[in-house]
């Protein structure tokens, strides 16, 4: 059980502070890789890369055909719908207007959560929303939010955070590989397969991955090993742990950890509003995270 906690722990940092740190790597690699093409590419080397982790582990590789359709519905709500439209969207919104949209996340999944499964939305949960929602404007606010406006790029998102908040509370009860890292290869391997059918029909310039520079390498490297492999399987690995509602709080966290790194790694601007915007959120996270619930059968 204690071992369990730390697990736990240690997932909610990687979600937090592994996928706050792609923004940085995604805002240095799409400079020179068209989004569609960045995000085929690296998925499907870190399912390869997870395929060969688990076999010389001698983890057991396959599973049954439910398994798999399951896996590969997931990767396409997941990864081809939730990140493919929501790079997509960035194409036409302000990453300040997209975090705010974003925002909304939690409640998203809350309500899902009351419409598909009965479950009673409790009022800590609708506090911690109102503070997250409140924090990231000011966040974003701060960093010269210009909240560019576009029905095209609002709908997209829109559309890739319902389909990240389905997926979200989808996977809980399905029938997925029992092995985390085995059942995040396969929905990403699936949904790199959609990203790279999809990435010339919407006209993308495929480039030659050995013309990057070596910036462009390390960001690679560091989305494919740690925003994928360790993040998106802590992901997973959370769903079948704790509420879908306290998963979706990285969508406060992760903002503020890029807008950190921004400042120390690209000397980005960093103003005493930011912090107020912190500690907002940071209290939005912990009414959500702090609501009680019965521990969930691994």
């Amino acid at each position: 059980m204690k071992n369990e906690k730390i697990l736990i722990l240690l997932a909610f940092f990687a979600i937090y502070v592994i996928w706050g740190s792609s923004y940085l790597f995604n805002k240095i690699l799409v400079q020179e890789m068209p989004p569609f093409q960045l995000a085929g590419i690296r998925f499907l080397l870190a399912g390869i890369l997870i395929f060969a982790l688990a076999y010389f582990q001698g983890i057991p590789l396959r599973i049954t055909k439910k398994q798999l359709l399951n896996t590969c519905y997931a990767g396409f709500i997941f990864l081809t719908l939730g990140n493919g439209l929501l790079v997509w969207g960035l194409k036409y919104l302000d990453s300040g207007f997209t975090a705010l949209i974003i925002a909304g996340q939690p409640l998203n999944v809350l309500l899902m959560l009351w419409l598909w499964k009965g479950q009673k939305i409790k009022g800590k949960s609708i506090i911690g929303v109102i503070l997250g929602i409140i924090g990231m404007y000011i966040l974003m606010s701060s960093q010269g939010f210009s909240g560019a406006f576009s029905w095209k790029g609002i709908g997209l998102v829109l559309i890739s955070m319902l389909a990240w908040g389905y997926a979200s509370i989808y996977v809980v009860d399905a029938d997925l590989p029992k092995n985390q890292l085995v059942n995040s290869a396969y929905q990403m391997v699936f949904a790199a397969l959609l990203l790279c059918f999809i990435s010339p029909i919407i006209g993308e310039k495929w480039v030659n991955i050995t013309a990057l520079s070596r910036n462009g390498y390390f960001a690679l490297a560091f989305l494919i090993i740690f925003a994928s492999i360790i993040a998106f399987s802590s992901f997973n690995y959370l769903l079948k742990k704790v509420s879908p509602e306290k998963v979706a709080t990285s969508a406060y966290v992760n903002p503020l950890v890029a807008v950190i790194l921004g400042y120390v790694v690209l000397n980005e601007r960093l103003s005493n509003v930011t912090f107020i915007a912190a500690i907002i959120l940071l209290i939005g996270v912990y009414f959500i995270n702090s609501n009680k619930q019965k521990p969930k059968a691994s």
